[in-house]
């Protein structure tokens, strides 16, 4: 059994209303929590509140949050990154070793594996998968960047993978790239098009069953997994019109599972009954990013930023009149870390240290004088101009989400103290995401979950990365282009000594810092909860202090079980007796219950 590691967005409006209530008859003696509970389908299905953006299931183009983190959950890589610490631990492959100039990589396959459909998986499954990513534009979409170094893949025999690359590299090739079936990946005519939303077959705890846009998300436990099959026999992610559905959902029992809570639902959480509240040192960062004059990785510019923010002594002044601190602790209640740069704290070795020279920090005066520099001088209403022109600047935020809207709230006097008349442009998702990707923008919130290696991060930050303004091309953190980035970035991805890696990684860092295509805010905790009558084990990413959800691997929900009938009723009647006799909750999501529209937003980005 698995037991051996204890281990841009879319918002739906009701067509109707949320829920009617009806209880059908309750006990005396029935505790009030069960007297609401929705009945579950089945004691060992784990139900999800999500609403989270779906572009696909297919591991080769989508990068969005929740289709990745079900990718992690449906396809083993070569190797993973352990609940404890993120560190490299077996996947696919038992051992591996490298040649002594970091060019060859050898793996050694576990032998006897099946795919989740009893077919046999080896080596030529692996081999077959780089290949198609190293051969096909289409495959390469959403990790491309892993296979850029690699010069052939090889499968001599069922049991050995071996990787040659172009340059000597540092961080492992097996990682974070989904193996697929050869046996049915090779019959799919345009594989690049294949949504994959269907009875997927997979060779992790847990295999795609169903989806239904805007409804559900059914993933069935894999009989064939490599560790065992799971506890849990299915997961099922459910879709809420907003936050604060989702939290009366994990009240009523009609879900067991929310992650991603606002610091206000969390607290509001703390004294419910059979919810379990689980505050986790998060792997994202949020940030404003600023629109330095986007343009392809051509160099053809195009969008309708403001020219002023070409000049980075003006996206300097944004970020020396922005107090984060008052932000974080005002905003985010103090559920979050203070940020650097783009890699968090929950990644030491590689975050940007905080007595960094280059950090600045708040600052009103040097951002008046870093305004002055740049030629924009105070004029009328104390807003600075420059050859006539005002400096007027738009921030993009979600209207639905309360934390952007507060922070527009703080950023909009602070701009003005520093001379820049800033409009706060709220709107729906896709508007955003729409806009965003044509570069019509000046500012808008943003955000990204980052991996324990820090090299796929630094890439989307590579002029190459750029995509044009149909969003065809790379995937682009800011839109920005910096030379000497990129030679440290290409410097890090094979440098073999680990403190010469680090020091180029923070170099980096540094220049994207002192450059400010954007400003990263904080490091935010991930605020979950679970139903602590109907479910435990669940493991920890990392386990000291970690998350749940959207983790780096499949720990989170692969070890979980239901408790038992006398855990869940501290020794009176089940779970299942309490469901069965008070539970007559009716929920109508059906036809109206279901959203109209789905948008992608920062959250949704992995």
């Amino acid at each position: 059994m698995f037991t051996s590691h204890s281990l841009r967005r879319g918002w739906q409006r009701c067509l109707a209303g949320v829920a009617a209530l009806a209880l059908a008859g309750s006990m005396a003696t029935s505790p009030a929590q069960a007297a609401t509970s929705e009945a579950p389908a089945s004691e060992n299905v784990l139900r999800i509140a999500t609403d989270g953006f779906i572009d696909s299931f297919n591991p080769f183009t989508s990068f969005y949050l929740v289709p990745t983190n079900t990718f992690r959950y449906m396809y083993e890589n070569l190797v993973a990154n352990d609940a404890k610490d993120g560190s490299i631990t077996e996947g696919l492959a038992t051992e591996w070793n490298t040649d002594s100039e970091g060019k060859v990589w050898t793996y050694t396959i576990r032998p006897d594996m099946k795919w989740s459909d009893g077919e046999p998986l080896t080596s030529k499954d692996v081999a077959w998968t780089y290949n198609q990513m190293m051969e096909k534009e289409e495959m390469a979409v959403a990790n491309g960047s892993l296979v850029e170094n690699f010069d052939k893949v090889e499968a001599p025999d069922d049991g050995t993978v071996k990787i040659t690359l172009k340059k000597p590299q540092a961080n492992n090739p097996g990682q974070e790239i989904p193996v697929v079936p050869e046996h049915v990946w090779s019959k799919i005519d345009k594989p690049g098009e294949f949504k994959n939303d269907e009875k997927s077959v997979g060779s992790g705890p847990f295999q795609l069953e169903s989806y239904e846009a805007n409804k559900s998300i059914t993933l069935k436990a894999n009989p064939n997994f490599w560790r065992g099959k799971p506890k849990l026999d299915e997961i099922q992610y459910r879709y809420y019109t907003n936050s604060d559905a989702q939290v009366q959902a994990i009240r009523s029992g009609e879900v067991d599972f929310i992650t991603g809570l606002s610091p206000d639902q969390f607290t509001a959480l703390e004294n419910a009954d059979n919810v379990e509240l689980n505050e986790g040192n998060g792997r994202r960062f949020n940030g404003i990013s600023i629109n330095p004059g986007v343009a392809d990785a051509k160099g053809k510019e195009f969008g309708t930023g403001n020219e002023a923010l070409g000049d980075k002594k003006v996206r300097q002044a944004i970020r020396a009149g922005i107090d984060t601190e008052t932000l974080r602790k005002q905003v985010m209640q103090d559920y979050a870390q203070p940020a650097t740069s783009f890699i968090p704290a929950v990644y030491p070795d590689w975050a940007l240290k905080s007595d960094n020279s280059v950090i600045s920090g708040f600052d009103v005066a040097e951002a008046k004088k870093l305004l002055d520099d740049a030629g924009w001088k105070e004029g009328s209403g104390g807003i600075r101009e420059k050859d006539g022109e005002k400096l007027q600047l738009r921030f993009l935020t979600d209207a639905d989400a309360p934390i952007e809207q507060s922070t527009a709230k703080f950023l909009k006097p602070w701009m003005k103290d520093i001379g820049i008349d800033l409009k706060n442009e709220s709107s729906d998702v896709d508007t955003v995401s729409e806009r965003t990707t044509k570069g019509d923008y000046d500012m808008y919130f943003s955000g990204w979950s980052i991996n324990p290696d820090p090299d796929y991060q630094l890439s989307i930050n590579t002029c190459g990365q750029r995509p044009d303004a149909d969003g065809n091309g790379g995937t682009s953190q800011d839109g920005w282009c910096n030379k000497e980035f990129d030679k440290l970035y290409q410097a890090q991805h094979v440098e073999l000594d680990q403190a010469k890696r680090q020091d180029l990684v923070q170099k980096a860092q540094a220049i994207h810092y002192e450059e400010a295509p954007s400003v990263t805010l904080w490091y935010p905790n991930q605020l979950e909860a679970y139903r602590s009558d109907r479910f435990d084990n669940f493991t920890k990413q990392p386990s000291d202090g970690g998350a749940i959800a959207n983790q780096v691997g499949y720990w989170g929900y692969s070890s979980v079980e239901p408790v038992s009938e006398e855990e869940a009723t501290g020794g009176g009647m089940g779970a299942g007796g309490w469901i069965g006799i008070a539970a007559a909750v009716i929920v109508v999501l059906g036809g109206g219950g279901w959203l109209l529209s789905r948008r992608k937003k920062s959250d949704d980005r992995e």
